[in-house]
């Protein structure tokens, strides 16, 4: 079997998948009978194409200077070619439009409109519109994949498919490193939020412009993916109740602390409801971590709570699951290529 592979987007998380890639397409060849082939690379202003594949190796070295590689084409969109390239899989990690996912969710579903299955690490076409890119993929008999989109690396996503004996019935999640970095330094150091903030953009925790992150919108577009994937709903952004962190105070954590709890900004699914807010948890709760994890807290019906900690986010924890989306892919059309 021959995976021919466009990317699209070489930032921080492409170029990570390219690493993983070289590392791993041995293995993918060996165990899974699969020849990974990568046949271009899109960045906005350009491309590089080569239908008989892309050396890695030299890409890979040549990383910063990798538009002065011999088959890089200037002014070349995604759009206009993803139809023409042979390929078989199709991986967006480009920068999104929270509040209209492009230019991801085009690239989405042309791929799927062409029979190309598609892995992506956007969150905002999903949490736009989930049930649109659904229907399409299984309309086309196409594998649609996004587990990097909740909580990087951390298996938030597929863990439905070990769990078919069973019903999730509620979700408690931290989903945004950036804000429980915050609200833990707020807690053991008496500071004001503005300093916590400051400092979490220092260490990179925190964007320029951290508004996405400190009103929750990052979070409830998180929380949207997890509900519609593993509660089997089918709800946008607009459904969830949103409130962020900005005017929790020092004060008010230690009135907390006082009487036994902490602040922490969760995410919540449960009775057809989407909220996002701060609230009140116990000292002694799984959902009082520190730092800048996430954690996805998992009600089920037959077997109580399964909780999942880890880094939600990072260059190479994003491009790790969306390696694992890919075997899960090979592994998948081999099956239909047996039967």
């Amino acid at each position: 079997m021959e995976l021919k592979i466009c990317l699209i987007g070489k930032g921080n998380v492409g170029t990570c998948f390219l690493q993983l890639l070289k590392e791993k397409r041995h293995m993918i060849k060996e165990i899974y009978n699969c020849e990974c082939i990568l046949v271009a690379i899109f960045e906005h202003d350009g491309a590089i194409i080569n239908k008989d594949g892309i050396d890695l190796n030299e890409l890979l070295a040549k990383s910063a200077n990798f538009r002065k590689n011999l088959f890089w084409k200037k002014d070349v969109k995604a759009k206009g070619l993803i139809s023409e390239l042979g390929i078989n899989l199709c991986i967006e990690t480009t920068p999104t439009n929270p509040n209209t996912g492009e230019p991801a969710l085009t690239h989405i579903i042309e791929a799927l409109s062409n029979n190309i299955d598609v892995i992506s690490s956007n969150k905002a076409p999903f949490f736009l519109y989930y049930k649109r890119i659904k229907d399409l993929a299984e309309k086309m008999n196409c594998f649609i994949r996004y587990e990097a989109t909740v909580a990087s690396c951390v298996p938030a996503l597929s863990i439905k498919r070990n769990l078919i004996g069973n019903k999730i019935i509620r979700i408690k999640a931290i989903l945004n490193g950036t804000n429980n970095y915050i609200l833990s330094r707020m807690a053991t150091e008496g500071i004001s939020f503005a300093v916590a903030l400051k400092e979490a953009q220092e260490l990179g925790y925190a964007e320029a412009d951290p508004s996405l992150d400190v009103g929750g919108f990052d979070t409830a577009g998180k929380l949207v993916i997890l509900a519609n994937e593993l509660l089997g709903w089918s709800k946008s952004i607009e459904d969830v109740k949103i409130e962020g962190i900005t005017k929790i105070t020092p004060q008010a954590l230690e009135l907390a602390k006082i009487d036994g709890y902490i602040i922490k900004h969760l995410a919540i699914a449960e009775e057809n409801n989407l909220i996002v807010e701060p609230r009140l948890v116990k000292r002694d709760s799984p959902l009082n971590i520190s730092g800048a994890l996430n954690l996805i807290k998992l009600q089920t019906k037959h077997a109580g709570s399964i909780i999942f900690m880890g880094k939600g986010a990072g260059g190479l924890e994003a491009a790790s699951a969306i390696l694992n989306d890919l075997i899960n892919i090979v592994i998948e059309r081999n099956k239909i290529r047996h039967n």
